[in-house]
């Protein structure tokens, strides 16, 4: 697998997760445009890019090459910050919210600023897309490659 299947497989388990998600709240009568450019849910794209590019590049330079194991380790720190960083900055986003719809009147006008609060993921969000990126990296190998 040369450069351009390696970055075509990666993209294509990364978008196919957000897509997944945009046809998922689509599929309950949510049609949210802005689910394509966002952050969390069910699964991680994040992991799945990352989870993509480290099987591509296993297939393609060996389990035993130096950019396998960049790729892998490049794997377990994102994944790593999905489920623990970017998942307590929704926390605090969720209680800073929160405080500051408890201000007096006329005092939350001074904070109009919502903060996100779904931006990491659970650890079974991070395996599914660690899945989805494995399994579409093979599977590009196997039938495209």
């Amino acid at each position: 697998m040369d450069f351009p299947n390696i970055l075509i497989a990666s993209l294509t388990a990364g978008i196919l997760t957000q897509l997944f998600k945009f046809v998922n709240e689509a599929r309950h009568g949510k049609i949210k445009w802005n689910i394509l450019n966002s952050y969390g849910g069910m699964p991680s794209a994040h992991t799945a890019f990352v989870a993509g590019l480290s099987t591509a590049v296993g297939i393609s330079e060996g389990l035993a090459s130096a950019e396998f194991a960049i790729a892998f380790i490049l794997s377990l720190l994102i994944a790593r910050d999905a489920i623990g960083f970017r998942r307590y900055l929704g926390t605090h986003g969720r209680v800073i919210n929160m405080l500051t719809r408890e201000l007096p009147d006329g005092e939350e006008l001074k904070y109009p600023l919502q903060l996100r609060e779904r931006i990491g993921h659970t650890p079974l969000e991070a395996a599914v897309g660690a899945l989805v990126g494995i399994g579409v990296s093979a599977a590009y190998y196997v039938f495209i490659f």
